[in-house]
């Protein structure tokens, strides 16, 4: 009876995503298999994943591993002993596994080490030493690399990130730009990173390299508040300042003002601090805005399972809950209810637009200060740097200066996020109810809790339950 083998692939970065490395791996091990009258069973394809870097777990080894450990395979067929280990430990946990079971078999199609016997695992445990010293040398190299030109403003290689043309790295890719800017202008209107994310996914956006895989929550985040986006080169993942104690500017085109970028970060950031760790998402419009009017506790919504999709009832209602420290005794249909107050809130507003002055876009009025105390800073280092002044008499000077800069930089961010939110938030009053009703949530009670404080539900009563909208009362800002 043949014995049954896995066979492992592996390749370290695959920019393109064709996965063309692995697949030649595989056509190699396959062959191999056959001449040793194996039956390959099944392929562990890790592409595009490192096996040098301690923080990147390795999917498909690790289930390998447990595989072999367990019996359902008999062997490994690897390309490469430095396919399967870059780094001593895993090969030690790859030999635990050959001591506990015997006879399994192993092979490789550039060389003849068998890990299965004493001297191919010392062999093996030499060779992966030397891989690792290696990945180690090619590190240092590539990072001193990476650092002199993110200090020329210069692409480091790799794919272009999301907003840019992928056959023109340093060209804005309009389509992405304008998914971008749009998905910006929501966080600054209140709507969620996870549910851009949901949208994101469902048009195909945002992930060209991961075809149908949905993005990760950081990812999305990532892409709305990269500094690349106002042409600020990062190195390690931080803003990479000159000599000048300026940013240094990367030799591409960006797709954000200063100004929107910065406030969209600062909202970024402050939702983590209010909300930490805590999902924010609503699934009903006046969950958290609707009041009960007998004992004041907020009034949640909650799934009416009573309805049908034969009926005409709702399919969520409002209700008083004794588990959230109501009284439980009012409770109304959703759908009436929202329809009511949503045509309440867009006339409102509707009527406040009409009588309001347009706001025009206003600079920040401390810019000209920040610029001086910024030069200060520089001429400062300079005159050190030409022994003009003591390095003593500079770290006396400059944190009093590096405080005043900071501070001037939090108060622009501050002022310009309250602006650009003022825009994002603005336009309510010309949306019909079907089009408020095609917003996302989140959007949806931002422009309700723009209007109103709360929401007061009364109980309707016995008898037949006609809707009847005195019993709702809206309570104004």
């Amino acid at each position: 009876m043949a014995r049954k083998v896995g066979i492992y692939t592996r390749i370290s970065r695959d920019d393109e995503g064709d996965a063309l490395g692995v697949a030649r791996q595989r056509q190699d091990c396959e062959r191999l298999a056959d001449l040793r009258s194996w039956q390959a069973v099944k392929v562990y394809e890790d592409n595009d994943v490192s096996a040098f870097k301690r923080n990147v777990v390795r999917d498909e080894f690790e289930l390998m591993l447990k595989d072999l450990r367990a019996g359902l395979i008999d062997g490994i067929v690897a390309y490469d002993l430095d396919r399967l280990a870059r780094q001593p430990r895993d090969l030690e946990r790859l030999i635990e596994i050959f001591d506990e079971r015997a006879r399994l078999s192993f092979a490789t199609v550039t060389n003849d080490i068998n890990i299965a016997t004493p001297d191919g695992r010392t062999m093996a445990r030499i060779m992966v030493a030397f891989a690792n010293k290696s990945s180690h040398d090619a590190s240092r190299r590539i990072r001193r690399k990476h650092l002199e030109l993110a200090q020329q403003g210069k692409d480091s290689g790799g794919p272009a990130p999301y907003g840019w043309r992928r056959d023109a790295r340093n060209e804005v890719d309009p389509k992405a730009a304008q998914a971008i800017r749009q998905a910006q202008r929501e966080i600054l209107a209140g709507v969620r990173i996870g549910t851009i994310r949901q949208r994101w996914w469902e048009e195909g956006l945002g992930n060209p390299r991961a075809g149908t895989k949905r993005m990760a929550h950081h990812h999305v985040e990532h892409i709305l508040t990269n500094p690349r986006l106002v042409g600020y080169r990062t190195y390690h993942g931080e803003i990479l300042y000159g000599e000048d104690g300026k940013p240094v500017l990367g030799e591409w085109e960006s797709i954000n003002t200063l100004e929107e970028w910065e406030a969209v970060c600062a909202v970024v950031a402050e939702r983590k601090l209010d909300y930490p760790n805590k999902n924010r998402a609503r699934k009903y419009l006046l969950s958290g805005i609707a009041r009960c009017a007998l004992c004041k506790t907020k009034i949640r919504g909650q799934t009416n399972h009573k309805w049908k999709p034969e009926s005409k009832a709702s399919r969520y209602k409002y209700q008083c809950s004794v588990v959230n420290g109501g009284c439980g005794k009012v409770g109304r249909i959703g759908e009436p209810v929202d329809r009511l107050i949503v045509q309440l809130v867009l006339e409102e507003q509707r009527e406040r637009a009409a009588t309001a002055a347009t706001p025009g876009e206003q600079r920040w009025p401390q810019e000209h200060d920040l610029e001086l105390v910024s030069q200060e800073i520089t001429q400062l280092i300079e005159a050190e740097k030409a022994k003009q002044i003591s390095v003593s008499t500079l770290l006396q000077m400059l944190p009093s200066k590096e405080r005043e800069r900071d501070e001037l930089k939090l108060s622009r961010t501050r002022f310009y996020k309250e602006q650009k939110q003022a825009e994002a938030q603005a336009g309510a009053e010309n949306l019909t109810a079907e089009e408020f009703f095609d917003l996302p949530i989140e959007r949806q009670q931002e422009i309700i809790l723009h209007s109103l404080s709360a929401v007061m539900i009364s109980p309707a009563g016995r008898g037949r339950r006609v809707f009847d909208p005195s019993l709702i009362e809206p309570v104004w800002r």
